[in-house]
């Protein structure tokens, strides 16, 4: 090999590096911010678990969680719009085993668009109870739309569940919620829960996927005691 052509493939493979570098070097924000935007969905949820669980609003809440096969909770579900509007916000996932043990937490989306007239904003903080292992399978395939599939009834959304429901568990799954503001028009049909696979990759590591996180128990997080305590 001349020293010219020595030189030129030496240059070539110093341009191919640098530029593996580069990309290599940009996806470094973007796995720091997903890791530091898992971290707070999960203390925001532990702290909006804790305040709802004492809420005199919603006496009924721990002992759902306790008849629960999984529980989500999304401690900031926007809602909003004129005409056109939209829902969404990020949770975590728990799933409780034989033993009454709480997995660690795997990282969950809300999304949700209506049409319809409607107008003003709304924050919720919103627990879902899973009852059934049908709702919690839906879940985990990525195939649960809230009201869409009529094998997945949805409980009482608002203040609690009415006292006539609290002999039996009669839906899939009942949401407690604490709203602040004020939202008219037209329901959110079709939300759909979606697995956060970009927060789960950062918080747990490459390939964290959320069967592997609450049913096969692959992972751990000291990050989530406080929360599994909680819903002891």
């Amino acid at each position: 090999m001349s020293l010219t052509l020595a030189r030129r493939s030496a240059l070539r493979l110093g341009l191919a590096a640098l530029a593996l570098g580069t990309v290599a070097t940009a996806s470094l924000p973007a796995l720091a911010d997903d890791l530091a935007e898992a971290r707070d969905v999960l203390a925001r949820s532990t702290s909006v678990y804790q305040k709802l669980k004492t809420d005199p609003g919603l006496p009924e809440l721990s002992r759902y969680v306790q008849d629960a096969r999984a529980v989500m909770i999304f401690p900031r579900l926007i809602k909003g719009g004129f005409i056109l509007g939209g829902e969404g916000g990020d949770g975590v996932l728990l799933v409780k085993d034989d033993a009454g043990n709480w997995s660690a937490p795997a990282f969950y989306s809300l999304a949700a668009a209506s049409l319809g007239l409607q107008i003003g904003g709304q924050v919720s903080e919103v627990v879902l109870t899973i009852m059934s292992d049908g709702a919690l399978d839906a879940v985990l395939r990525n195939n649960f739309k809230l009201g869409a599939d009529a094998s997945i009834a949805v409980g009482p959304i608002g203040k609690g569940v009415e006292a006539s429901t609290t002999s039996n568990f009669e839906a899939d799954v009942y949401a407690f919620s604490k709203n602040q503001g004020l939202y008219g028009g037209a329901s959110a049909e079709g939300a759909a829960l979606v697995e956060s696979k970009g927060y789960n990759s950062a918080f747990y590591g490459t390939g964290a996927r959320a069967e592997g996180i609450v049913l096969d128990r692959q992972y751990s997080t000291a990050e989530a005691d406080v929360l599994r305590q909680s819903l002891k």
